[in-house]
């Protein structure tokens, strides 16, 4: 289907499913329960799975294929975050044509750093991006006030043109429409499920994307990309020319993120500069790497991964640890507080960053090698490939003597 092998076909149809319903899937805990801290399924947070899944997604072209680790595709992300914003200044709160115009101008913008930064490997690529990225950034902060509005951040103002916002249209982002802000949510016995327009739409989006990526991987251009990173040098001495295939790879993986950062002003009608900061760079490698690299779901599982703990475990403080151990004696509650503090609230940070060490020292294909570890373990499937059937047993291959 669509251009798909069985296998294939089957992951992606798993992949909606489990997209679809992650409204459900991410509400485990009833509303009053105590673990009910643990629930991420409300709107902004599912947006920011699905938004920085994109991001993760299109990174994993370029690193996870190819082996050029970027550091500055947080300039590419800010770009189309302005574009969109752009858009809603100008024409109305239709998110389409912003989203358009993000996806364009990421890609030229990505253009014009790829054909300048690709012309080094290695580290030296690394720094030329994160040089553009934080130019970018600057740019964006203190020069191009008139286009960014500074530190302060581009936003929608009562006497912006907006040529297209009709007597009836709505004042806030929508799809023909169709409102990103506005959920229905249903009541089932203790649990609250919460399901919103924004995410559903940047959750089709996030699926559409997904394909497009199964497909680059498993077409020839993916297999010279993996061909470059294997051995670029082989590959030049038969005489083909890697700088086309990544300078592509490096346009696509940039219009990727221009369509993260629209889909973030799509749900949030501001730009800022700080969306180009390195450290947003940094985030999507984390999430690339955490998840597993050169894998076609590590990279969304990352993402995950980092806005779960970003957004759950820093709202996590003390009163609440007094009320998970209250049933414990008052000097060993004060005690095992006292121990988890810093891993909890504003040092959430720490325990992703413990986290992320375990993961490399462990497990270097990431969190899709430990769900392959378990699963192989589950199924009983850990057998070394190399040791003999069961008839490779009994009917030894003859052996040849010599009289």
């Amino acid at each position: 289907m669509l251009g798909l092998s069985k296998k294939d076909t089957t992951f992606l149809v798993v992949v909606i499913f489990l997209t679809l319903m992650t409204p459900i899937l991410l509400q485990p805990f009833p509303e009053g329960s105590v673990l009910a801290q643990f629930n991420a399924g409300y709107p902004d947070l599912m947006q920011r799975f699905a938004i920085y899944g994109i991001f993760a997604i299109g990174f994993n072209i370029l690193f996870g294929l190819t082996g050029y680790l970027s550091f500055g595709h947080a300039a590419f992300l800010g770009v189309g975050s302005y574009s969109v914003v752009w858009m809603y200044k100008l024409l109305g709160y239709n998110v389409v044509p912003g989203l358009l115009l993000a996806v364009v101008t990421a890609g030229l913008f990505a253009l014009l750093i790829g054909y300048i930064s690709l012309r080094r490997s290695g580290i030296y690529f690394s720094i030329l991006t994160l040089a553009f990225a934080q130019m970018s950034f600057n740019l964006a902060y203190s020069v191009l006030t008139p286009l960014t509005n500074g530190e302060t951040g581009l936003q929608v103002y009562t006497d912006d043109p907006q040529i297209l916002m009709g007597a009836g249209s709505p004042n806030s982002p929508h799809f023909f429409g169709i409102v990103m802000n506005e959920s229905a949510k249903i009541d089932v016995g203790g649990w609250q499920f919460t399901f919103n327009n924004g995410y559903y739409f940047c959750a089709i989006i996030a699926i559409i994307v997904f394909y497009l990526s199964l497909r680059i991987f498993r077409s020839p251009f993916g297999i010279m990309l993996r061909a470059i990173k294997t051995n670029q040098t082989r590959m030049t001495y038969t005489g083909l020319n890697p700088r086309p295939y990544t300078l592509a790879a490096f346009v696509i993986s940039g219009m990727y993120a221009g369509l993260a950062g629209g889909l973030l002003a799509s749900m949030d009608p501001l730009a800022g500069a700080e969306r180009m900061q390195w450290t947003a760079s940094g985030e999507v490698v984390l999430m690339t790497i955490l998840g597993g690299a050169g894998t076609l779901m590590g990279p969304i599982l990352g993402a995950g991964f980092i806005k779960y703990f970003e957004n759950i475990f820093s709202k996590i403080n003390d009163d609440i640890l007094h009320t998970w151990f209250a049933a414990l004696p008052d000097g060993l509650e004060d005690a095992i507080v006292f121990m988890v503090h810093p891993f909890i609230g504003k040092g959430w940070s720490l325990t992703l960053g413990l986290l992320f060490m375990m993961v490399v020292i462990f497990l270097p294909g990431g969190l899709i090698e430990g769900g392959n570890r378990i699963w192989r373990l589950v199924t009983g499937r850990s057998r070394n490939r190399n040791t003999p059937g069961k008839d490779a047993q009994h009917h030894p291959k003859p052996t040849a003597h010599v009289n």
